[in-house]
């Protein structure tokens, strides 16, 4: 431990040795909003427009993604079973992505559908996760609280998958 520090100690001592040439700085330097009228010096075009401007644009390993995630997913086999006053839809979600997971922030509603006056007989929420590529498949159900419910005409409906990056 004693060599490690004199070694350390005559490591600063020899960066000191040596005198740091002078540079003067000057006070009034252009800002990069200046005016067109600047002129770098170097041969190059007064005109701030033709200077290099960035372009942003998503890496291959950061996809954009659009939050309402409907488009990846599904659902099937809307059904309505009297003996247990329950209403089902199998809802499937793929990620498309090939890199980030993301939470689906699901909502599914059961709706009237003769006449279909918007009015729901049932909701279901969930947030799920699925990973990179995945395919997640689950069940939605909704309990009816009524003890006789009669005939009716109904239709499922994913009503939300709001998507979040994880």
């Amino acid at each position: 431990m004693a060599t490690g520090l004199a070694l350390a100690t005559v490591a600063t001592v020899g960066g000191c040795a040596f005198g740091r040439p002078r540079v003067k700085v000057p006070l009034n330097l252009p800002s990069p909003s200046s005016s067109s009228s600047y002129d770098s010096g170097y041969g190059a075009s007064s005109d701030p427009s033709s200077a290099y401007e960035p372009t942003y644009s998503p890496s291959p390993t950061q996809e954009t993604y659009d939050p309402d995630g409907r488009s990846d997913v599904s659902g099937s086999n809307c059904d309505f079973s009297n003996s247990l006053r329950q209403f089902t839809y199998t809802v499937s979600i793929t990620n498309p992505s090939t890199t980030d997971s993301f939470s689906y922030d699901m909502a599914v509603n059961w709706m009237k559908a003769k006449p279909a006056d918007g009015k729901a007989y049932g909701l279901h929420e969930r947030s799920i996760i699925v990973g990179p590529g995945d395919t997640e498949t689950y069940t939605a159900k909704y309990t009816v609280n009524q003890s006789s419910i009669g005939r009716f005409w109904y239709t499922c409906q994913i009503t939300r998958a709001h998507k979040t990056r994880m």
